[in-house]
C-alpha cells in the first residue's frame, strides 16, 4: 500500500490528445448490494470486474446537451484524505413512476458509473460510490422551468458524514480474451443493462 503514499510519477499536458471536460450524456446507477465489484489485486483505483447478483441490473439514465456532471473534491480530515463525489443530472418527465424511482434514490444506497468525454485514459470510465454509496440530497422540480420543461434537477452524494476514502475508481473490463479497452469496458457494463 505504500506506493499511494508517495508520489512516484510526474505527468504533463498532452498536446497531441488534450483532455475534454465533461461527461456522455448517460449515467449508469445500480443498487449498491445488487453488484460485486473486483478491484485490481495492485491497484484499488481500478476495478477490473462487475458482477450481477442474483437477477439485478445496472439501469441506464439518457440525457441531452450536457445534461450530467460529476464532481470528486478533496477533504482532508483527521484519518486522512477523503472524497466528496457527486453527480447532478436532469429527469425530463414527470409521472408516479419517476417520482417512486426518486424516493428510492433518497432511502437506498446507490453506485453510479460515468463516461468521461475524454476517453483516452485509463480513467475514461469511473465508478461513483465504491465505498458508502450514494443517495438522492437534492430533487427539485420547478414546474414552470423551461430549460428542462418541468422535470426535475437531480444531484447523487454521499450519505452525511461518510465520503469516499479513495477519488472516484476507474474501471477497466478486459474481453474475455486480451486486454481491456474502453470498447471492452463500455460492453461488460452494458451486458448488465
Amino acid at each position: 500500500m505504500s506506493i499511494y503514499n508517495k508520489i512516484n510519477a510526474g505527468f504533463s499536458l498532452g498536446t497531441g490528445d488534450p483532455v475534454t471536460a465533461g461527461i456522455e450524456d448517460v449515467i449508469y446507477i445500480f443498487n449498491k448490494d445488487d453488484i460485486t465489484l473486483t478491484y485490481d489485486t495492485t491497484n484499488p483505483l481500478i476495478i477490473t470486474g462487475l458482477t450481477a447478483v442474483a437477477s439485478a441490473k445496472v439501469y441506464k439514465f439518457e440525457g441531452t446537451n450536457n445534461s450530467f456532471n460529476t464532481l470528486s473534491k478533496l477533504a482532508k480530515t483527521q484519518v486522512g484524505p477523503r472524497y466528496t463525489e457527486e453527480i447532478d443530472f436532469n429527469i425530463a418527465g414527470l409521472s408516479v413512476e419517476i417520482k417512486g424511482q426518486l424516493m428510492a434514490m433518497g432511502y437506498g444506497r446507490m453506485q453510479a458509473i460515468a463516461v468521461n468525454n475524454y476517453n483516452s485514459s485509463d480513467s475514461a470510465v469511473e465508478l461513483f460510490g465504491a465505498v458508502n454509496g450514494l443517495i438522492l440530497t437534492d430533487a427539485e422540480r420547478n414546474a414552470a422551468d423551461e430549460t428542462l420543461d418541468g422535470g426535475y434537477k437531480l444531484k447523487l452524494t454521499n450519505p452525511d458524514k461518510l465520503r469516499e476514502p479513495y477519488p472516484p475508481r476507474a474501471i477497466s473490463i478486459a474481453p474475455t480474451s486480451g486486454p481491456a479497452t474502453y470498447a471492452s469496458t463500455i460492453a461488460a457494463i452494458e451486458a448488465l443493462v
